[in-house]
């Protein structure tokens, strides 16, 4: 039998406009992207982390988790620290599974503006 690690997988999206449903929305594409990418279970998934910028306040990110079936992972919303200069209207996520891969094997994803924040990860600048 393979050894299960824990890994942990980070991704950001920025969001167009501070409603309920751009934040759910928005949020759901981010985690469908990095389960379709990492080709995991919903079982796999053990808890995600979520941070907000402050100027998104209308909704918390984990409700989308919970509307793609993720109700056995423990999930945590956090305000994002706030930077003078920093990206705005971004959700910040931070995925950890257990899986047989190494942390080196994980596909971390930045879409939208947040593919600045980490420019050598981001798989699509402009999705």
């Amino acid at each position: 039998m393979k050894k299960m690690n824990i890994g942990a997988i980070r991704g950001a999206i920025t969001v167009d406009e501070n409603t309920p449903d751009a934040i759910i929305n928005t949020t759901s594409c981010l985690l469908q992207e990095i389960i379709k990418k990492n080709q995991l279970q919903i079982s796999d998934i053990i808890s995600i982390y979520f941070t907000a910028t402050d100027d998104l306040d209308a909704a918390y990110p984990a409700i989308a988790a919970r509307q793609l079936g993720i109700t056995q992972a423990a999930l945590m919303c956090f305000q994002e620290m706030k930077v003078i200069g920093s990206l705005g209207k971004c959700i910040r996520v931070v995925v950890q599974i257990c899986t047989p891969d190494s942390q080196a094997m994980m596909h971390h994803i930045y879409l939208k503006e947040a593919a600045s924040l980490r420019p050598d990860l981001a798989i699509n600048k402009k999705e």
